[in-house]
């Protein structure tokens, strides 16, 4: 046999044996060295971050706050009592984004009339705490419990799903704002996409499965240019990243309706405004300015063109929401599993009536008495667009959805709180 050649049977070739054992014991006390300073060193990024990377975000901060305050009997008969319906045919509604300016009427509304009201919020800081706090304070007074939490806590959504068998589900959290996407655009991911979803993988989970409405926006119709904007018009042209996520969601809930037979209905809210409204809208803060001896900026689009929006008072935008729940079917599937064809729905709800923003501002001034200081400026590459005009005949037609309030009679309304709400620039004690 040549010495290259392996030996035809076993064991006819007796090979000294290196001394194995020591080699192993050896590599393992350095695999176990090793890992222990893996895990040691973990340890110590973990207990002993830097506080620049410590803070966490708002949905972590709440989750943490609430891992003992949403446990217990205490916490669930506040909950159902909240959710309980005072009259007979009455809904159970979770409200996500109840301490929000939409969410804070609808769920008054809603309770009003005898329905039950659960509301979760997670009060970020994208705009004054302080004054979600105060809508917070008005709702339970009124008898809506607002839960502290994040629509991405899976384990807080678990428990509310299992302590009420929600009928409806008014989904109107979200991140907003068109500018602020150029500065955190993962906000808008998380919430506004990752937080949908959240909520549509519950409502399918359940069983039974509510009917879902929630808030789409008026941003989806984007660089289109014939008006006004109708829900049969092309929306694939977004105009910033807070209008692709309110598209993306759209197409999100198309794809669970088809799977799993949930109810849902989009609304495209229009340039919404009112009292306890949003601070970052322009005509909340062009009062603040107003008062304050500030300039304003009044945009111009392309060739000194008008910028104009359909603005929509809030009390017609909650007569639109009421109308969507009343007239949402029943959720076909069940434990996730789709028995039939279920409704899906898309409505704009706007005033159908654009005013120039010059024209607000007009307005703002007779009612204050005090004469604006006007900066006129172009319109920013930001997100914005020159103008936004509602066709609301299919919400008139299927929802019975008739806006009443013009500009200025809404913006009377809206400086009366206002002026009640802040004194000299402070709060007031009410």
């Amino acid at each position: 046999m040549k010495h290259n050649e392996s030996p035809s049977t076993p064991g006819k070739f007796k090979m000294e044996k290196p001394p194995y054992n020591r080699l192993r014991l050896q590599s393992s006390i350095a695999k176990l060295a090793f890992w222990s300073l893996v895990f040691l060193g973990m340890m110590f990024v973990f207990f002993y971050r830097s506080p620049s990377s410590s803070n966490p975000a708002p949905s972590d901060r709440s989750r943490r706050s609430l891992t003992s305050s949403y446990a217990g009997p205490s916490f669930e008969k506040r909950v159902r009592q909240s959710a309980k319906p005072r009259s007979k045919n009455g809904m159970s509604v979770l409200v996500t984004g109840a301490a929000g300016f939409v969410g804070t009427h609808v769920s008054a509304a809603l309770k009003r009339r005898g329905d039950g009201v659960l509301g979760l919020d997670n009060f970020n800081s994208y705009y004054d705490p302080s004054l979600k706090r105060a809508r917070q304070a008005m709702l339970e007074r009124s008898g809506v419990y607002i839960v502290e939490g994040d629509i991405n806590d899976g384990a807080l959504l678990a428990k509310l799903f299992d302590i009420v068998p929600f009928t409806h589900v008014m989904h109107l959290a979200a991140q907003a704002g068109v500018r602020f996407a150029m500065k955190n655009p993962n906000s808008y991911v998380h919430s506004n996409i990752a937080g949908l979803v959240s909520m549509l993988e519950f409502c399918k989970n359940a069983n039974p499965q509510p009917a879902l409405v929630w808030a789409s926006s008026s941003s989806v119709y984007g660089l289109n240019t014939k008006v006004p904007f109708s829900e049969r018009d092309r929306t694939d042209q977004p105009a910033s990243l807070y209008a692709a996520t309110k598209k993306a969601g759209e197409e999100i809930a198309h794809t669970y309706n088809h799977i799993y037979g949930l109810s849902l209905t989009a609304l495209r809210f229009f340039t919404v405004y009112g009292p306890w409204g949003r601070p970052d809208m322009a005509y909340f803060f062009f009062t603040k300015d107003i008062l304050k001896g500030k300039s304003i900026p009044i945009f111009e689009a392309p060739n000194h063109g008008t910028v104009a929006r359909d603005f929509t008072y809030i009390e017609d935008i909650v007569k639109g929401c009421l109308a969507a729940l009343d007239t949402a079917e029943k959720s076909t599937g069940s434990g996730g599993k789709k028995k039939g064809k279920a409704q899906l729905r898309v409505y704009n709800l706007g005033n159908t009536s654009p005013v120039p923003v010059g024209d607000l501002v007009s307005i703002l001034e007779k009612l204050l008495k005090v004469k604006a200081k006007r900066l006129v400026m172009k319109l920013p590459r930001n997100g914005d667009v020159p103008f936004t005009h509602a066709n609301i005949s299919l919400a008139e037609t299927e929802l019975g959805y008739k806006p009443t309030t013009d500009l200025r009679t809404g913006l009377k309304k809206f400086v009366q709180w206002y002026l009640s709400y802040y004194v000299d620039g402070k709060k007031s004690s009410h």
